[in-house]
């Protein structure tokens, strides 16, 4: 007798798959897979921990404001520390960038600075070398771990299984189903997610599903001494994109903002990129680096047209993709998994997501084929 409700694995614990297992454990009996021996190892662990409303393509930032009410008002017993804290963002432009100044003035949520006003709110900038900036002062840094082990604790009180270490090595048919082989055993499921992040591509090959065309882009960062407590300053980030620096905890988090492509793995920083950051920062603001005190790289894959994956393969039955969140993966990640739920459970589309413009035909798989 087939089961009652329905059996889905989710592979891959980062952010994407623990969020949707948590929406599914209540309605499905949901297994969740990863390969490393705990969640969020790669892209999720490795973020800039941002909530910006005005970041990514529309559907991007669709995606964000309807994401933006569990974040401030999560459930009951969800967490018991706040997922968003004031962080404002301060988007900076030289003299060959006043046209990124005005499109970014279009999405919304921002406001106009001059170079002075930037140079008061974040006294590192070098105000000569401004033409101008645009605030978004309800920007917000995301709590990301706090996230992720709150949603890791939710699947479990609705009853979905987390097996780590379970890297899966065979996807086949069975019957109307899956049968998905990992070391740690082997699973008959109903519907399987791609929610493995740079492996997104390497998954479906394995279910004999076509790919996408999935990137993964290295990106590095550095952490380095601030001359003074950074706490009130906002994050900085070049209009272009080009270098952003980010306060803390007492130090800075700066980065080259590099979008290196590579293939799937476990990224470290490469030296250039790190000289390259620090010409960037020491170009643009006061500051001098003397001492770097850690550095890394993560993951950010995209798709062509840079929107997240959400959707059912058309080709094949069962195989659901959840990848392709680029840079967007946090700060979306609420309202990607209650659609990603409602889709899989064919249930209705929530109605705040509808509200906020999020239109699931344009995350659908099918757009990419």
């Amino acid at each position: 007798m087939r089961n009652a409700r329905p059996r889905v694995a989710i592979i891959g614990a980062g952010m994407a798959g623990a969020s949707l297992a948590y929406e599914l454990a209540d309605a499905a009996e949901v297994l969740l897979l990863e390969r490393e021996s705990h969640p969020g190892y790669h892209t999720t662990g490795r973020s800039a921990a941002m909530f910006t409303e005005t970041y990514g393509p529309a559907p991007v930032r669709a995606l964000t404001r309807a994401s933006r009410d569990f974040y401030e008002n999560p459930p009951e017993n969800f967490i018991s520390v706040p997922i968003l804290t004031p962080r404002g963002v301060i988007l900076v432009a030289d003299a060959s960038q006043e046209a990124l100044i005005a499109e970014t003035l279009a999405a919304g949520a921002t406001h106009r600075l001059t170079p002075a006003e930037a140079e008061a709110q974040a006294p590192i900038l070098r105000g000569d070398r401004l033409i101008g900036a645009v605030a978004e002062p309800g920007a917000r840094a995301i709590d990301v771990d706090a996230l992720l082990q709150a949603y890791l604790r939710g699947v479990k009180a609705r009853g979905g299984r987390l097996l780590c270490e379970a890297e899966v090595t065979a996807l086949d048919r069975d019957g109307a189903g899956w049968r998905v082989t990992t070391p740690a055993g082997v699973f008959p499921v109903d519907t399987i997610v791609n929610a493995s992040g740079a492996w997104g591509d390497k998954i479906a090959e394995l279910a004999g599903v076509s790919k996408l065309g999935l990137v993964p882009k290295r990106r590095t960062a550095i952490l380095i001494d601030a001359p003074s407590d950074p706490q009130a300053w906002p994050m900085l980030i070049d209009m272009a994109e080009a270098w952003y620096i980010k306060p803390d905890a007492g130090l800075l988090l700066a980065s080259p903002a590099d979008a290196t492509p590579v293939e799937p793995q476990d990224a470290q920083p490469d030296e250039m990129d790190i000289a390259i950051c620090v010409d960037r920062i020491e170009t643009a603001t006061k500051l001098q680096v003397k001492h770097i005190r850690h550095k890394w790289a993560g993951l950010r894959s995209f798709v062509g047209d840079g929107v997240p994956v959400a959707g059912f393969d058309k080709t094949v039955p069962g195989f659901f993709w959840l990848i392709g969140q680029g840079g967007y993966g946090i700060q979306t990640a609420s309202a990607l998994a209650r659609l990603s739920a409602a889709l899989i459970l064919g249930a209705p589309i929530p109605a705040d997501l509808k509200a906020e413009g999020v239109i699931p035909a344009e995350l659908a798989p099918t757009r990419l084929r």
